[in-house]
């Protein structure tokens, strides 16, 4: 599946709208449960609901099955986060469904799963919400000044908060990478 066409121009623009609304530098660590706050969103730990055995059972019995979901109760958004992930893991997670939020994309699917119905997004949506999940923790301008402090990948998952897979996948999939190495 491929974004549409202008999808990552503008989130771009949306992302760098947001942090200004937040009152960040295109180059600071932006604090999802921040933008969540801002957003009059609330976000729960899934310990909170239900015991840490039954969450550690559910990861025994399928790796990754549960990072985090978004639920409407009473016209308000909240979102229910896995405590078994990293911090980096979380802010991704939650950065995700704080994107289904911010681009307005309906639970309109139903999927089964073990006979159990449960509603989800279209793939182009998740991919949506995937990229712009992305863009909000690290837009292009935060990567381009990482660059060039000649920051590793490593350093950048490190300094803002994200997995080293979402600082790789961005770092190589803006032209970051690559215009960096330009200007070596």
């Amino acid at each position: 599946m491929t974004l549409r066409r202008g999808f990552k121009a503008e989130a771009e623009r949306e992302a760098a709208r947001v942090r200004r609304e937040l009152g960040l530098a295109p180059h600071d660590r932006l604090d999802p449960r921040e933008l969540a706050r801002h957003l009059g969103l609330a976000i729960v730990d899934a310990a909170d609901l239900v015991t840490m055995s039954e969450l550690e059972e559910l990861e025994r019995l399928q790796s990754f099955s549960f990072s985090a979901a978004t639920f409407e109760i009473q016209n308000r958004k909240i979102i229910v986060v896995s405590p078994l992930r990293s911090v980096g893991r979380q802010n991704s997670d939650l950065a995700h469904e704080l994107s289904h939020v911010m681009l307005k994309h309906d639970l309109s699917e139903i999927k089964e799963l073990d006979g159990m119905p449960f509603r989800t997004c279209r793939p182009d949506e998740e991919e949506e919400a995937t990229a712009f999940g992305g863009t909000l923790l690290l837009p292009r301008p935060l990567l381009l000044s990482a660059a060039r402090r000649r920051a590793s990948v490593e350093q950048i998952a490190n300094d803002y908060d994200v997995t080293v897979e979402m600082a790789r996948f961005r770092y190589s999939t803006t032209g970051v990478a690559k215009q960096a190495l330009n200007h070596s």
